[in-house]
């Protein structure tokens, strides 16, 4: 995939008209926009993408879509779903109100493409130099974090999301066929934790929550598959391509 750069441009007139009048105080996305529209630009990522092959979708909004993902403590799933449905997320990327976005997963990638160049500083640096040319940051004092944080904080949300959703749909999938088997192996709470689809709330903010969460999730996974291994477990279950997945996922 390589990487033909493109301006960044305006702000298409009906999405511009549309979200201010349905966020008449702006919010993060627009204000991000107004003040710092310059902040990224294809040519900072010119290093990350070969010179031919198939275009690349913009880098300049993956990146501003990751550090929004980040501030928000979103998925990579919800940051997409944003793109989609946010009026202020349309305006702050400069798309049109009936853009469809990107799939979920050019987020991991750009993430990737980042770490293999050696280049996870590179959303936290021009920042900080846009900062610094508006004369927001002083020289002397200590204005720079670890920007591999941003980075790894996405990533362990995407990871919680997909264990989660993996353990869901497995269980879904025993109790459509295997019923009154898989009520024997859980308790009550088990459904009230994976009843919903995991993107379609917010995952704690907190960084012990999350850790609960996970090992919480994790926990039940091993009892499931331990479950699973045991002479009176239907034989035909073990077969299944959800339960095979599931298996996989925990051993990675």
């Amino acid at each position: 995939m390589s990487m033909y750069a493109h301006e960044l441009g305006s702000i298409p007139e009906e999405t511009a008209r549309v979200a201010h009048a349905a966020c008449r105080k702006g919010t993060l996305a627009m204000r991000l926009r107004d003040t710092l529209s310059d902040l990224y630009q294809d040519r900072h990522f010119a290093a990350l993408y070969p010179a031919t092959g198939q275009p690349a979708y913009e880098p300049w909004r993956v990146a501003l879509v990751t550090v929004l993902q980040y501030a928000e403590g979103l998925t990579d799933r919800q940051a997409a779903n944003a793109v989609r449905e946010r009026i202020d997320w349309k305006y702050a990327l400069g798309l049109a109100l009936t853009d469809a976005g990107f799939d979920f997963s050019l987020l991991s990638e750009f993430r990737t493409r980042l770490i293999e160049s050696q280049q996870e500083t590179l959303l936290l640096d021009r920042l900080l130099q846009v900062c610094q040319e508006r004369g927001w940051l002083k020289a002397g004092g200590k204005q720079r974090t670890d920007s591999t944080h941003v980075l790894a904080r996405i990533r362990s949300l995407s990871n919680l999301e997909c264990v989660g959703e993996t353990l869901r749909a497995t269980l879904e999938e025993l109790a459509s066929r295997a019923p009154d088997w898989l009520v024997e192996h859980i308790t009550p709470q088990w459904f009230e934790r994976y009843r919903h689809r995991v993107e379609n709330y917010r995952l704690p903010k907190a960084e012990q929550q999350r850790k609960a969460l996970a090992q919480q999730i994790g926990a039940d996974g091993v009892h499931l598959l331990q479950a699973l291994e045991q002479p009176d477990a239907p034989e035909r279950l073990n077969e299944l391509a959800c339960v095979q997945i599931l298996r996989q996922v925990w051993q990675q």
